[in-house]
């Protein structure tokens, strides 16, 4: 869910539009739509998570096949 919602988000839709397009798909409420208030978490979660860990590195060398 998470992916699709950072997909809505990038295309400027809201909150509550993005919630509406969304669907739980397992657990007790799967398909059901979120809350906003479930998305914004969510989103706000996802933003932290990525700032304290940093843009992410490329390698520092290419993969070549071998191990």
């Amino acid at each position: 869910m998470l992916p699709m919602a950072l997909h809505l988000r990038d295309q400027d839709l809201g909150l509550r539009d993005t919630a509406a397009r969304l669907v739980i798909t397992s657990g007790k409420k799967k398909g059901r739509h979120p809350s906003a208030a479930t998305v914004l978490r969510m989103l706000r979660d996802h933003d932290q998570q990525t700032a304290a860990n940093g843009p992410p590195r490329a390698p520092s060398r290419p993969w070549d096949g071998r191990t």
